[in-house]
């Protein structure tokens, strides 16, 4: 992955704590840079930037960021590293279940190697107090020469202002290397802060001539091996994985993450499910100890049902809508309300198309399998074209993948 020079720096209107303002220097590339003179002592780092080296440390911390994804929910998986004289000397992502923050993990790591270094950070560190102290604090208090942050974080309560607050302290602050890439991987923190709601990828298998089961709705095996590894994959680094109460009655699906040493990765298991269906033995209800269930019930769904699928493990959520179908766009308030940032969408044609009709698909990604299964098959999605994706100028289309003898196709929503 690479970036242009435009993706580069912008740095905040501020001055010191006396309210002079920060030396500024112009860069050949011309990146506005604010310049620490000198803080207690710490040694004055040449803060003028090496484009190059920046964008390969911050692609760095943005591969430890991935490694917290589908387990730092409700918190974004933030990663980070600690530069001195051309050297990583510590490394940090968010851990399991939000905290500790990946800055405080990369600046304990290097401990006083951190002194007149760099930090590179995927998302602009948190200033307020929350269950653990601000990390601005730490980074104050390891000597932080500067700062290069890939994107300002959309929270009201950063937004800008913990750049401001280092710019003041006189640390150098470089915001936007790796921006594209930071903004994809940030998606669903996006989404929650800014639309109430999570990140939504849409996950199809369908056949050559665009079927996903038999007549029916028979289900049929459609992908090979190398596909269902990959999927098993992505479920791992989602927070939720989302179906309907008509694949839990026909598949009967455990849908969690099955490859060898991940079982702990398996995402919380959504079903909608007005009427509160879902058996008694359902592999995910007597599976509920294991990974999260939780069933998002209609308003007026039997309450005896809810009691006895909560006796045996399973949350419930009662959710607006109309006759047998829920809300999808009141659902995924009710998720994000939960802290949920990252859901993945995988359900029969009914479900999936009324998330492709409700616009609320912000990557769809098709795998294809070279087998055809006619005519009378089942289309893929129930209420809305396939087209309203493949075709759209809403959604932009990456180079395909190979996994056997399947074809994977991502499209990423463009608004």
């Amino acid at each position: 992955m690479t970036f242009s020079e435009t993706d580069i720096v912008r740095a905040a209107d501020c001055g010191d704590d006396a309210g002079n303002p920060l030396s500024v220097r112009d860069t050949p590339d011309g990146c506005a840079v604010r310049a620490p003179t000198s803080r207690d002592n710490i040694p004055v780092a040449d803060t003028t930037p090496d484009i190059a080296a920046d964008e390969r440390f911050m692609q760095v911390a943005l591969r430890l960021g991935d490694r917290g994804l589908g387990r730092t929910w409700p918190n974004p998986a933030v990663g980070a590293v600690v530069v001195r004289d051309g050297l990583i000397v510590g490394r940090g992502w968010t851990q399991p279940g939000g905290r500790p923050h990946a800055e405080t993990e990369a600046l304990g790591r290097a401990g006083e190697r951190a002194r007149g270094g760099t930090l590179y950070v995927t998302l602009e560190p948190c200033r307020h107090h929350g269950r653990t102290p601000p990390c601005t604090d730490a980074i104050l208090r390891a000597g932080i020469a500067r700062v290069v942050s890939a994107i300002e974080d959309p929270n009201p309560e950063m937004a800008g202002r913990s750049h401001d607050l280092l710019l003041a302290a006189g640390i150098a602050v470089t915001v936007g290397i790796g921006e594209a890439a930071a903004r994809e991987a940030h998606a669903g923190h996006i989404r929650r802060v800014r639309e109430n709601r999570p990140h939504v990828t849409l996950k199809l298998a369908l056949s050559a001539d665009e079927r996903v089961g038999l007549a029916g709705r028979r289900p049929v095996a459609i992908t090979g091996e190398e596909t269902r590894a990959h999927v098993h994959l992505m479920r791992a680094t989602h927070d939720a994985v989302l179906t309907g109460i008509g694949t839990v009655l026909a598949d009967d699906p455990l849908l969690t993450c099955r490859l060898p040493g991940m079982a702990g990765r398996s995402p919380v298991r959504v079903v909608f499910d007005a009427g509160l269906r879902t058996p008694p033995n359902a592999k995910l209800v007597q599976t509920a100890g294991e990974a999260p269930v939780w069933l998002l019930a209609a308003e007026d769904a039997p309450p005896e049902r809810e009691s006895a699928l909560r006796m045996r493990g399973v949350d419930v959520l009662r959710i607006p809508g109309t006759g047998s179908r829920l809300d999808v766009a009141a659902a995924l308030a009710a998720l994000a309300a939960r802290g949920i940032t990252r859901a993945m969408v995988e359900a029969g044609p009914r479900l999936a198309g009324a998330f492709v009709a409700a616009g609320l698909v912000d990557t769809a990604v098709l795998f294809r399998a070279p087998m055809n299964i006619g005519t009378d098959g089942l289309p893929t999605l129930e209420g809305a074209p396939l087209a309203g994706i493949t075709a759209s100028a809403r959604f932009r289309a990456r180079p395909a993948v190979r996994f056997g003898a399947d074809t994977m196709t991502t499209f990423e929503r463009t608004d």
